[in-house]
């Protein structure tokens, strides 16, 4: 298995639109960190989003390889899960 970590910064652009009163980081910024650290070329079969993620926290990024070639993810902070899901190799 293999790992990384990302420190949510508090001044991300993001936070703007999504959401003043309440900021959370997007599905797709999580899942663009994700493909960054994986780093090599693969699709998103599913995604799951279980809660949010906010500014300042440390977001840990799992993922492991199976079988049939898919990459198995998770993400959670401090604990608690943020996202699970299932890339797919091109």
């Amino acid at each position: 298995m293999k790992s990384a970590t990302w420190a949510v910064p508090g001044d991300h652009p993001v936070f703007a639109g999504h959401f003043p009163s309440r900021p959370i980081v997007p599905g797709v910024v999580l899942l663009d960190r994700l493909l960054g650290f994986v780093a090599v070329p693969c699709d998103i079969a599913n995604a799951k989003f279980l809660s949010p993620a906010r500014p300042g926290e440390v977001l840990e990024f799992l993922w492991q390889g199976t079988p049939s070639g898919a990459i198995r993810f998770d993400i959670s902070a401090a604990g608690r899960a943020v996202a699970t899901g299932v890339l797919t190799s091109r």
